[in-house]
């Protein structure tokens, strides 16, 4: 036995002389039914710049959230994962949500994760999507507010919804299109990228909240300054559109303003639907998109 341990601290002492930056974690050594045991307790987990935890923690951009999942894919064992958060590299977020020790809670982290591991289709969109890419500019808007979009039926994870972000969101739950991938552009912010909608997109996404929860004046407003839209791109969303109300509104106000693009719509092709849509009490009639409006935007 004695010498059975001897055996066993001269191994162990030329493991810690191989890595002489390891951070060594409890060590058990115990004899059961004759036999002598060496277990550690945790993994030994080394802290110069060649290991796995350096290399995650460098690589992530600042703001990152993390799912279990994804870690395991990337060869980050649970028991690891378990260690780093025993050892304050990471932090948990809620279940199944984790962030670099120190990490400011981000939007575009969130969103990420949400995106490319959970697959989720939600996205930045409306009018925050067009002031993003500096559509709205010229209205002077300052919304603290990123307006996020998701399909009706979606359940997004509680860590996203408990936790409050580096800015202020609303939900709205829509599903406009037949296909929600069309008319997603990437963005980045800082080191970290994310799905949101294009202008042509966003402005139908506005649309589709008026005029109970955005304004019908400043939907045109925001139309008014889309005059580089690609007719193809407009084109595909429009025939994937299921609400009548939006196509019909986007077609009347982007007519109304002349952009240059229109003229290249196949309007035949666009579901329009029957009978009149009334947006005020007494309105005027757009009669070629059957739409009740006010006079100023007629």
């Amino acid at each position: 036995m004695v010498n059975g341990l001897k055996t066993i601290n001269r191994q162990f002492n030329n493991l810690i002389n191989c890595f002489p930056k390891a951070i060594i974690f409890v060590i058990n050594i115990f004899n059961f039914e004759n036999k002598v045991y060496l277990c550690a307790l945790n993994n030994i987990i080394y802290m110069d710049n060649g290991t796995k935890i350096n290399f995650l923690i460098q690589s992530l951009p600042r703001g990152s959230v993390l799912m279990p999942s994804w870690l395991l894919s990337q060869g980050y064992s649970y028991e690891l994962q378990q260690i780093y958060r025993k050892s304050n590299w990471f932090k948990s977020i809620g279940k199944g949500a984790m962030i670099k020790s120190g990490d400011p809670l981000v939007l575009t982290g969130a969103l990420f994760a949400l995106q490319n591991v959970e697959n989720i289709n939600i996205h930045v969109g409306g009018r925050s999507a067009l002031e993003m890419q500096g559509f709205a500019q010229y209205l002077q808007i300052n919304n603290s507010i990123t307006t996020l979009f998701v399909n009706s039926k979606t359940k997004l994870p509680l860590w996203f919804e408990k936790n409050y972000w580096n800015t202020k969101t609303k939900v709205f739950r829509l599903s406009l299109f037949n296909n929600e991938t069309l008319g997603m552009s990437d963005f980045q912010d800082n080191e970290l990228i994310m799905k949101i909608s294009n202008p042509a997109r966003a402005i139908m996404e506005c649309i589709a909240l008026c005029p109970e929860k955005f304004p019908l004046s400043e939907s045109f407003e925001l139309m008014e300054g889309l005059t580089s839209l690609r007719p193809a791109k407009v084109q595909e969303l429009l025939e994937n559109c299921k609400s009548v109300k939006v196509n019909r509104l986007f077609l009347h106000f982007a007519e109304k303003i002349s952009h240059s693009w229109f003229k290249y719509l196949d309007i035949s092709k666009i579901n329009l639907g029957i009978g009149n849509r009334s947006f005020v009490k007494s309105g005027i009639l757009v009669s070629k998109y059957k739409l009740v409006l006010p006079k100023e935007l007629v």
